[in-house]
């Protein structure tokens, strides 16, 4: 079994952190099965991988299950991602009926018929009604299938996201229409504007259907669905050679069209038919009793209530960690405890993070293993690729040695022999050269307020702690004692908690991006008094 939509292989969103890196959009297709009920994705062949070909073409079906036939062992997904999935579809189909909502319309009665026969067919109407344009529009002033004069009170089965797209749109009917609500405060006021929004997208739908003729069945000929049938007929020489045309030649075409209207027909055809057609074919074929869907609108069940349509914002929030299935953090404030050194390591590792032309992937994982760091291996491979000592020299200033290499020399008397001797100057003069540089800046920058902006490290600080701002800092050199190396973790937590702070409680940059990286930080105790009613 395949299973995809408008957006192909949808159940492996809900596996995309766990997805091999050559499974994209681009390549999935006849590839994700459900064989004896487990999930299995046939992989690229091993020449495919060898050459990292992700756009590689998708097998055929055929093809497909001749390998899941015969090698489905070697094709089952792997555990997290079939977990994953299981997760997201555990508890169908019983699980479908929660997400229905039956509400009360004032609607046609030939609209009352048609969703009898087919209530399915309230999607593609909502849909219509959702999506419409003007020219749509210009169906809705005459209603000539829905007239708005025979209508009774009924209930309609609506899925939540359906019904949610339909009350919610602001929605004035033409006044040629013959559409009138009621007043706002009249008791029935939703069901009559739920009745006149659906019977706008029932009317939009017959708009754009064909206009079938009396004999229908000379209609289903006039598509492209047979100018398929029968070129593959010809390419199979079902006319045996026939001339176009002669009597041998017409008995074999009207023996192809019988056989064409008899499965196109057919009720449990595969051929997905318009909705607009299948609406006036009903209409046609179904007998409207007013009299008993009067009868039946005097003792309607009571609608569904609406109010999940309302959320708080903590509603949603903790809707948001039960889908990445993270736990909320402590509502108890003795034992909350916020480390800030994780939120600036967070941030450190989404900015070292090299993203691409598809977005920047969060440095979070699912598993929450820690991530070890060892100071001297660091330091010693760093010895090794630079040749200097590391303490001197960092990849920082490795950049702009190279740089401060040619411009130290005059550019107007550089020669080629001067170049070549400059090549050859030793890495402790070039390290020397780099810090006159720096000292030289630092000097300069000492006379002005920039230095006031930044938090500076305490004396006394670890030579650890030091090291680490010296690299993103300039280094005052000993000379300089006035002069003391800047704190980036506490002027990179304080920028962020003062931009968290001007969130007043609402979603906005450092929230979203700490989230996700699952740093989550407390409301400000600053602003908790007559702010808090307006941030929640």
């Amino acid at each position: 079994a395949r299973i995809d939509d408008n957006d192909g292989e949808f159940l492996l969103i809900e596996a995309a952190d766990f997805l091999p890196k050559w499974l994209n959009p681009e390549n999935s297709d006849n590839r994700v099965f459900f064989y004896k009920g487990e999930l299995h994705i046939i992989p690229l062949s091993e020449t495919e991988e060898q050459e990292c070909d992700l756009s590689a073409a998708s097998p055929t079906i055929s093809q497909a299950l001749t390998l899941l036939s015969s090698r489905s062992e070697e094709f089952l997904a792997a555990e997290p991602i079939r977990a994953a999935v299981y997760k997201r579809i555990s508890g169908y189909p019983e699980k479908i009926q929660a997400s229905f909502h039956r509400a009360h319309c004032y609607l046609p009665a030939g609209i009352v018929a048609v969703l009898r026969q087919c209530p399915s067919l309230v999607a593609p109407a909502v849909q219509a009604f959702y999506l419409r344009d003007p020219v749509d529009l210009r169906a809705c002033r005459s209603f000539q299938t829905f007239p708005p004069d025979e209508r009774v009170m009924t209930v309609v089965t609506f899925t939540k996201c359906l019904y949610a797209q339909l009350v919610q749109q602001k929605f004035v009917p033409d006044r040629r229409s013959g559409y009138t609500l009621p007043l706002p405060s009249h008791p029935q006021y939703k069901a009559y504007e739920l009745g006149m929004k659906l019977a706008h997208g029932f009317e939009i739908l017959c708009s754009k259907c064909s206009k079938v003729s009396p004999d229908s069945e000379r209609n289903v000929l006039s598509g492209p669905l047979w100018e398929r049938f029968l070129s593959s007929l010809k390419e199979k020489h079902y006319f045996k050679g026939e001339m176009e045309g002669s009597a041998k030649y017409l008995e074999l075409l009207h023996k192809a069209e019988d056989y064409f209207r008899q499965s196109v027909t057919k009720p449990e055809s595969s051929v997905e038919a318009n909705p607009g057609d299948e609406i006036l074919t009903l209409l046609r074929t179904t007998t409207i009793d007013l009299k008993e869907f009067e009868r039946e609108a005097a003792c309607l069940p009571p609608e569904d209530d609406d109010s999940w349509l309302e959320i708080t914002p903590d509603d949603l929030d903790q809707m948001l960690k039960e889908t990445r299935n993270e736990s909320p953090p402590s509502t108890n404030e003795e034992e909350e405890k916020h480390d800030l050194e994780a939120v600036a390591e967070s941030m450190k590792a989404f900015v070292s993070k090299v993203s691409t032309h598809e977005g920047a992937e969060m440095p979070w994982s699912s598993d929450e293993s820690h991530v070890t760091f060892d100071v001297d291996s660091f330091t010693k491979a760093l010895d090794r690729i630079l040749g200097a000592d590391s303490e001197e020299l960092d990849s920082d200033d490795l950049d702009e040695e190279q740089e401060f290499d040619f411009s130290d020399e005059d550019d107007e008397d550089l020669d080629a022999e001067n170049q070549r001797e400059d090549e050859k100057v030793s890495p402790n003069e070039l390290i020397g050269s780099l810090k006159s540089y720096m000292n030289e800046m630092d000097r300069e920058l000492a006379q002005t307020n920039v230095g006031k902006s930044f938090t500076t490290r305490k004396k006394g600080a670890s030579s650890v702690n030091a090291a680490a701002s010296q690299s993103a800092g300039p280094d005052s050199g000993a000379e300089e004692t006035e002069l003391t190396p800047v704190d980036v973790d506490m002027n990179l937590v304080a920028n962020l908690l003062e931009s968290y702070s001007a969130q007043s409680g609402l979603a906005g940059p450092t929230s979203n991006i700490l989230q996700s990286m699952g740093v989550y930080l407390p409301e400000n105790a600053d602003r908790t008094g007559s702010n808090k009613g307006a941030t929640e």
